[in-house]
């Protein structure tokens, strides 16, 4: 009799710590990933309703190294950690900074690019000062819930701040003489400026930046209980650095190099 409880005993002993063992990157077959699909050339939705942009090919090359499936899954920007959390997805790939306040609520993987900030104003405009004291009393316009947002109530509080559900509202508001001045990756403002503000706009500076508000670049977030899933990232992440697919990606869609 007791031999049979102690047999019982190890073998509920084994099953618990299988259960508390986490799945291992071998069991990951499959990865869905959300991303905003509105911050060209990043990541956008084109006229056909497709995923287009550096983030969509780059990821779907990490999918193929990982050799998993991946799904792709559009998200508001404002509910993209939520749902997140809520495991509507399993990673999110959206020019997202790995800032220290978002990093209390989830992990990121290895910093893959780290664009520069910058402000676009009208061409009529001569002075390259975007300094507070500079831009006191002005309309400045950036996507809410983001890096840009953030840097304007921390540092422009003699400015109008406004925030926009997308940067393309932000950037039209601009192209619409409502704001002085918009704020956001270098990239994504010059895909604006190429595009539809070509003939208003131009890129006044480049933004100093603040690591305790910008971090130190773009990562990929996950839910922080999703270890092995990270290291896989990291994994894939570390290949595509090694054998210049990275920097591939970032030539095609952003004109020059990813910057670590």
């Amino acid at each position: 009799m007791k031999a049979m409880r102690l047999m019982m005993a190890t073998a509920l002993a084994m099953a618990a710590g299988m259960a508390m063992t986490a799945p291992s990157s071998a069991q990951i077959k499959e990865i869905r990933i959300g991303t905003e699909g509105a911050y060209p050339p990043y990541n956008n939705l084109n006229a056909k309703k497709e995923l287009e942009g550096f983030e969509i090919d780059y990821m779907n090359d990490l999918c193929a190294k990982m050799q998993v499936k991946c799904t792709w899954v559009v998200q508001d920007w404002d509910g993209i950690i939520p749902a997140l959390l809520s495991k509507k997805y399993d990673v999110i790939v959206a020019g997202m900074n790995a800032t220290p306040e978002r990093q209390k609520k989830v992990d990121f993987s290895d910093v893959y690019t780290a664009t520069p900030i910058a402000m676009v104003g009208a061409k009529s405009i001569t002075s390259t000062d975007i300094s507070p004291a500079a831009l006191k009393g002005k309309a400045i316009g950036a996507q809410g819930s983001t890096i840009h947002m953030n840097y304007l109530e921390a540092y422009y509080k003699d400015s109008t701040a406004r925030p926009y559900p997308t940067q393309e509202e932000a950037n039209l508001d601009l192209l619409n003489g409502r704001l002085d001045y918009i704020v956001a990756d270098l990239e994504a403002l010059e895909t604006f400026v190429k595009g539809k503000g070509k003939d208003c706009c131009k890129v006044i500076a480049e933004v100093k930046r603040d690591p305790a508000i910008h971090g130190p670049g773009v990562g990929m977030a996950v839910r922080k209980e999703d270890g092995e899933l990270k290291a896989m990232l990291n994994k894939a992440i570390a290949a595509s650095k090694a054998d210049g697919s990275l920097d591939k990606h970032a030539m095609k869609w952003l004109g020059k190099k990813a910057i670590q």
